[in-house]
């Protein structure tokens, strides 16, 4: 795959070297084999090293594809350290074989060349996840080919916590309750807890600070230097994609929020340069989703958007699926190539709705992507219109997968961060305790999902009564949610069909038996709490 460099590039690497080369530059190779879908990674030491910026002033790239293919990748490299010792290209390979590349360092013209082989293995890694191109509504991995049903979180400043032992303890945590994605700040800071008792210390802050600032813990004028790049915060949360990577977990990575007003220019030399270090840097990572911004429209511009989204897909030599998160729903690129899935941002209680509607509107611009709410509700938390308990919000996202859809929710904050009993922080750091139940109840909504073939049905609430949410292959599979129980009458293709009660509420199943069509009529369910029917076509016939 062979990826075009932007003119624009051109304004981050701008060579203002005007000294000697340095005089010692070495090449190493981290492994001569690499798993399909992990990285192989080339360190450039430079002794002595002397460009006046290297952030600016040199340049790295490479050339890597398979042995005697003519299909290339074209990779940035990127500076590693503060006074340009060290620099570092990636590359993730996405199948096995043998592999060449040449890497060059530029500093001001003056250049040295690399080329190295490795070999990769086939080590069964899930690689990126991509839209399904048979059921474009729904998401695969592209190194299985399994479907992936996206169940989402938000932890926006994770990377506040000091202790990276935290960090690690939140991501294996929501792994264990099956959630497989989370929404993560890379830059951004705020001054307010949003009524949440949640509060800075030493031990966690929301004053994230990808580049070098005069005073970081000063949140309207930390006297960042755009022009440079703090190192320890970006390794930081390279460590952090690598201990979810191996968890098969997806990171959002956001790279801004409309919180305070200290921003790189909008599509300035500074933005962009930040955004494509963030590509060279992260892409080779197999578990991530770049989102252009939280509440974007709050600071940028639907122009911005298109021009910063189509700039970053050809930064991105894997072209991970991108999005943008807007407060105001309409504003989304959705005809655009670079746009690989809706993240909207809706608190209402008409959640089906809403999500069949988005559904039709992707569908009037002739492009299918899936379609995501990422902001729905926070637990314990505002809108006050919107009340969001946890049994609120695991109804809710009921409503959002039986629209075919997908969903992000936020944790409660009220077990509290720095303030007492610390235990938590929910969706506004990651960090959660045993007392906090609302996961685990999305926990059961993933079961029953994955139990079939959902992404081959499509939504037909037409074929149930009393309110009843369904999706179906017509002929194959029928499922239908009640919010509270009840029974529900069913239009079915004709033939016999084995039915199931699943519990919302604790996930345990009750087998029906075998039902026909055309029109069936469920029992009651077994309580007024909420239960989901599935129907199967029975190999009994």
């Amino acid at each position: 795959m062979s990826c075009p460099l932007f003119a624009a590039a051109g304004l981050l690497f701008a060579a203002l070297w005007t000294s000697a080369a340095p005089r010692e530059i070495t090449f190493s190779q981290s492994s001569p084999s690499v798993e399909a879908y992990d990285f192989v990674e080339v360190v450039i030491a430079v002794a002595s090293p002397d460009a006046r910026n290297p952030f600016t002033d040199v340049a790295v790239r490479g050339s890597f594809g398979k042995a005697g293919s003519p299909e290339r990748f074209t990779i940035d490299g990127f500076c590693d350290s503060a006074d340009g010792s060290t620099f570092r290209i990636r590359f993730m390979p996405p199948s096995p074989g043998d592999y060449t590349y040449a890497v060059t360092y530029d500093q001001g013209g003056a250049q040295k060349a690399y080329s190295g082989t490795f070999h990769s293995t086939d080590g069964h890694r899930r690689g990126p996840i991509r839209i399904d191109p048979q059921y474009r509504w729904h998401f695969i991995w592209e190194g299985t080919g399994e479907h992936y049903f996206f169940n989402g979180t938000t932890a926006f400043w994770l990377m506040g916590w000091k202790d990276e032992r935290i960090i690690r303890y939140s991501l294996a945590r929501l792994h264990l309750l099956k959630v497989n994605r989370a929404r993560v700040l890379l830059a951004g800071r705020t001054s307010t807890a949003y009524g949440d008792p949640v509060m800075n210390s030493d031990q966690w802050n929301v004053f994230l600070s990808p580049w070098p600032a005069t005073d970081a813990a000063d949140f309207s004028h930390p006297g960042f230097d755009y022009s440079r790049f703090r190192v320890e915060h970006w390794q930081r949360f390279e460590r952090m994609l690598r201990f979810a990577r191996e968890r098969d977990f997806i990171i959002s990575v956001i790279l801004d929020i409309s919180d305070g007003r200290v921003h790189p220019g909008a599509g300035g030399d500074d933005e962009r340069r930040y955004i494509r270090y963030a590509a060279a840097r992260l892409s080779a990572f197999s578990n991530i989703t770049w989102d252009l911004g939280d509440d974007l429209d709050s600071f940028r511009d639907e122009k911005w958007a298109h021009e910063t989204g189509t700039l970053l897909e050809g930064w991105d030599p894997y072209r991970h699926l991108a999005t943008s998160h807007p407060v105001h729903t309409e504003h989304q690129d959705r005809a655009s190539e670079w746009f690989g899935f809706t993240s909207l941002q809706d608190w209402s209680r008409t959640q089906h709705a809403l999500m069949l509607e988005s559904r039709r509107l992707q569908s009037l611009t002739g492009r299918i992507i899936p379609q995501t709410n990422e902001e729905y509700g926070y637990e314990d938390h505002y809108p006050k219109w919107a009340p969001a308990p946890p049994e609120v919000l695991r109804r809710t996202a009921w409503e959002i997968a039986m629209a075919g859809a997908y969903g992000t929710a936020g944790e409660t904050a009220r077990r509290g961060t720095n303030i007492w009993p610390d235990t938590g922080g929910g969706w506004v750091n990651g960090r959660g305790d045993d007392t906090m139940t609302m996961l685990a109840g999305y926990a059961h909504m993933v079961d029953f999902f994955t139990g079939w073939e959902w992404w081959k049905t499509e939504p037909h609430d037409e074929l149930a009564d009393h309110g009843a949410y369904c999706l179906a292959e017509l002929g194959r599979t029928y499922a239908v949610y009640l919010p509270n129980g009840g029974k529900v009458t069913l239009k079915l293709e004709p033939g016999r069909y084995r039915a199931e009660w699943f519990s919302g509420f604790t996930g345990e199943t009750v087998p029906i038996g075998v039902v026909g069509g055309p029109a069936w009529t469920s029992p009651d369910a077994p309580d007024r709490s909420d239960w989901a029917l599935l129907l199967r076509r029975s190999k009994e016939e």
